[in-house]
């Protein structure tokens, strides 16, 4: 009696080590599909991939719009341009392109760059207008965007846009102040527009209008033809992928 107890007590600890063992490995498997699920939607990392994926994403609740309106309401209405809009190029031109952008984000400034060589090589085919879509987790992004909007009330807009991507990593005021100097803004005129936050409703609902276009990251794009039909580009697309789309709509 007392050698078939601890025969039994073996085979029963050598179950539950099979058991346990088999957990694991089911336990495993089922993580291991959950990751790739994850990796395959894009929801687990923020601007991966090569020039034409790259964009920061807004998923979670820590990167939401600074306009603080939820992704899920998105109704996907395509934007239009309006007279609160700074346009670069002829405003005559057959095709638009919306950009939402924020000053902070590298991406961005890696667009920037393909839009500004799209401007010279598409003069007179082409007009840029840019909004502003700062995320939250970008801390100068809103700043920098009311600094762009008053440098707008001299006419500098685009030679502040341009400046603060190519100073993207030092943002803040004492930078503000010094492009201002750099540009020939009455810096005095400037420093009152800022202080007094005369632009920080207008950055927000810009946000929001790009939230409600369908926009979940940056930079968030729309290539609009003659006809108002739009085409939606996602990330810091190379300028051979824009400029091919440009090529056919003005073939059309």
């Amino acid at each position: 009696m007392e050698q078939k107890s601890l025969f039994d007590a073996m085979n029963t600890k050598t179950a539950f080590g099979i058991g346990f063992v088999t957990a694991l490995l089911v336990l495993g498997t089922i993580g291991f599909i959950a990751l790739g699920t994850c990796v395959m939607k894009g929801e687990c990392a923020k601007g991966l991939g090569d020039g034409s994926e790259d964009v920061v994403v807004v998923k979670d609740d820590n990167t939401q719009p600074t306009a603080d309106v939820a992704a899920d309401t998105n109704q996907g209405v395509v934007p239009v341009a309006t007279e609160d809009d700074y346009v670069r190029g002829d405003e005559n031109a057959p095709i638009t392109i919306i950009e939402y952008s924020d000053f902070e984000c590298p991406y961005c400034t890696r667009f920037h760059e393909t839009m500004t060589q799209v401007m010279e090589d598409y003069d007179g085919q082409v007009k840029w207008i840019y909004r502003h879509f700062p995320l939250s987790f970008h801390p100068n992004a809103q700043s920098a965007g009311e600094a762009s909007e008053c440098a707008g009330d001299q006419d500098k807009f685009w030679e502040m846009a341009d400046l603060l991507y190519e100073n993207n990593t030092e943002l803040g005021e004492d930078m503000y102040l010094q492009l201002a100097g750099e540009i020939g803004l009455n810096t005095t005129d400037f420093t009152t527009c800022m202080n007094d936050g005369k632009y920080e409703s207008k950055v927000k609902t810009q946000a929001q209008g790009g939230v409600t276009a369908g926009v979940t990251g940056t930079p968030g794009s729309f290539i609009i033809s003659e006809d108002g039909e739009a085409m939606p580009i996602k990330g810091a697309l190379p300028y051979e992928t824009v400029s091919g789309y440009l090529d056919s709509i003005l073939a059309e």
